[in-house]
């Protein structure tokens, strides 16, 4: 089995529960507050980590206490938080998560994280490892990374969210691109919903490909995922869960990718086994707290 490394983000959210979103300009009593460590990257590490898989985390972070809570969070995952790199001046990522019905609204102020650079890193890629980047640090560290490993022989794995426009060559540096339908149609550049049929979600797939892209895995929700690569395109089944919070469930998604392809498993394999990760993950609250074990993922596997 090789190593993941995960090269991203690390927020504290700030989790508030209501009975439902607050109208413009309302105020709303009663909601509870939480504060959990999270961020695309540092979810998606945590997540690699529980199902087993040697992790690493590679990012930046503020001098600050909420930096010293997320070192401690990676270290009681079982995450090498060596390459977690502390800048002077911003401060660490912060997201203000609201949810109600299951569902949240994000807002992220994302301090530290844009001031990552390539340059921080403190181990070359190497063979057989497999990298992880998303878009919440500068793109220009990301490219250079996700070129370097390449180069080096890893896999590589993007995960196009937030969406943010990039260089077309990009994709030529990535093994699997994850995104989910909203950031597909952006990426593509075609109009895409929850609703789309399953033949216009493979063909704005097979447009990354042809960019460059090896894989691309369009996660949808309550229906499954979609995987096309070179092989053709191959349907996941969604699995059964009760939904309380779905923040970090892509992230859960693509931590779980990895470390199955870590593992050895095709593209097609690992995005079965994380779409049952993501199932136990959106039945509890919060990000990466809510990330599942390898035991949790057999069973809900075993299920199926």
């Amino acid at each position: 089995m090789s190593r993941v490394v995960v090269c991203g983000s690390l927020n504290m959210d700030v989790v508030v529960q209501s009975k439902r979103l607050p109208a413009a300009g309302e105020t709303l009593l009663g909601a509870e507050v939480s504060f959990l460590p999270g961020g695309k990257g540092l979810n998606q590490a945590v997540a690699a980590a529980r199902v087993g898989v040697p992790t690493a985390m590679v990012g930046a972070v503020g001098n600050d206490s909420f930096a010293n809570s997320l070192r401690s969070f990676l270290a009681d995952n079982d995450v090498d938080s060596s390459g977690v790199r502390e800048v002077d001046g911003p401060a660490t990522g912060v997201a203000l998560i609201q949810v109600a019905d299951g569902d949240n609204s994000i807002t992220v102020a994302s301090g530290a994280n844009m001031h990552f650079k390539a340059a921080m890193l403190r181990h070359a890629p190497q063979r057989d490892e497999v990298w992880v980047a998303q878009f919440e640090t500068p793109l220009a560290a990301t490219e250079q990374i996700l070129a370097r490993a390449r180069r080096a022989g890893a896999r590589t794995i993007l995960n196009l969210a937030p969406f943010a426009r990039h260089p077309a060559r990009l994709l030529k540096s990535v093994d699997v691109a994850v995104v989910n339908e909203i950031e597909l149609g952006q990426a593509a550049g075609v109009k895409l919903s929850s609703a789309s049929a399953q033949r216009s979600i493979a063909a704005a797939c097979e447009s990354l490909r042809k960019r460059g892209a090896r894989a691309v895995i369009a996660t949808l929700g309550p229906r499954g995922a979609l995987v096309v690569g070179a092989n053709g395109v191959e349907a996941v089944p969604p699995f059964k869960a009760k939904v309380v919070d779905t923040t970090g469930a892509g992230d859960c998604f693509v931590g779980a990718l990895a470390a199955r392809m870590a593992a050895g498993a095709s593209p097609a394999e690992a995005a079965r086994y994380a779409s049952a990760a993501a199932a136990c993950a959106v039945e509890r609250l919060g990000a990466a707290p809510s990330m599942p074990s390898a035991r949790e993922v057999a069973a809900r596997l075993a299920k199926a």
